[in-house]
């Protein structure tokens, strides 16, 4: 009696076995689709592009943009400087380090054209605060100024790159009374500090503390404290006014920043080695 109960359970069981084998498999794949299929799933994925770049130190974008203008060649022609600005890319970048005009614009998180005098006169007002740039210096205006977006580029590691925006007096002012006037800045496309600039103003050297001047602007750019660059080679600048300073960075790397002055036309200027 036990054996023929036995019997048909152990054959049920036997193809279940069976039809399991068969399909079995092609329904959990089916299953397992439905979790995927007519869905967007998305992940982050670490990307060289152009653009991109690494979140860097404010010592180490001085240092990638002081050696990117470094990089850049002797005078030349309005005509030529042109032309060679509009043929650089990222693609053909050669050497170290270069400096170029990004034709692709600001890519949504940096300042913007109509931002930039703005945010520019935003910075003015910071160092004239700081004691930096004399009180009597004039704001800059879409008018008067040309406004051209850069990227230093550490070519090697394209990742490491530190966007720009360079002011310029319009050419057509350059004739003009220039007295309190800014002439020339480099402002950071990401969070509107001034690098560099050269303003003309009614002060004298004497009147100027170069130590005071540089540390104020250090501390305005989240830089650590300078130390003073010894050299005894008199030539390095076309006036003899002026101190240099030193700023560390990663790896032993350093960065020269001046703050100088050339008499006669009463012009201050805190610039970036080269």
């Amino acid at each position: 009696m036990k054996k023929s109960i036995l019997s048909p359970m152990l054959l049920v069981l036997t193809v279940g076995v069976v039809l399991l084998s068969i399909w079995g498999p092609e329904t959990l794949a089916l299953y397992k689709d439905k979790g995927v299929l007519n869905q967007i799933n998305t992940s982050e994925e670490e990307t060289g592009g152009e653009g991109y770049r690494y979140q860097l130190s404010s010592n180490e974008k001085l240092y990638i943009l002081s050696r990117c203008l470094n990089s850049q060649n002797g005078p030349e022609t309005e005509q030529s400087a042109q032309t060679r600005e509009a043929e650089a890319s990222y693609q053909d970048l050669t050497g170290t380090y270069a400096f170029v005009v990004n034709h692709n614009g600001p890519s949504g998180k940096e300042i913007t054209d109509e931002q930039i005098y703005e945010t520019a006169n935003e910075g003015i007002a910071m160092l004239k605060e700081l004691g930096v740039l004399p009180e009597n210096i004039r704001e800059v205006q879409a008018d008067s100024y040309q406004a051209t977006l850069y990227s230093a580029i550490d070519v090697p590691e394209p990742r490491n790159n530190v966007a720009v925006w360079k002011l310029s007096l319009l050419g057509r002012l350059q004739t003009a009374n220039k007295e309190n006037r800014m002439i020339d800045a480099y402002v950071d496309a990401d969070d509107g500090r001034i690098y560099e600039f050269y303003v003309r103003s009614q002060l004298k050297w004497e009147e100027i503390d170069p130590d005071l001047l540089v540390e104020a602007w250090a501390s305005y750019m989240g830089l650590t404290a300078p130390e003073a660059y010894e050299t005894d080679n008199p030539l390095l600048e076309t006036t003899p006014y002026y101190k240099k300073y030193v700023f560390s960075g990663t790896g032993g790397e350093r960065t020269v920043v001046t703050v100088g002055f050339y008499e006669g036309i009463n012009e201050l200027f805190l610039k970036i080695s080269r």
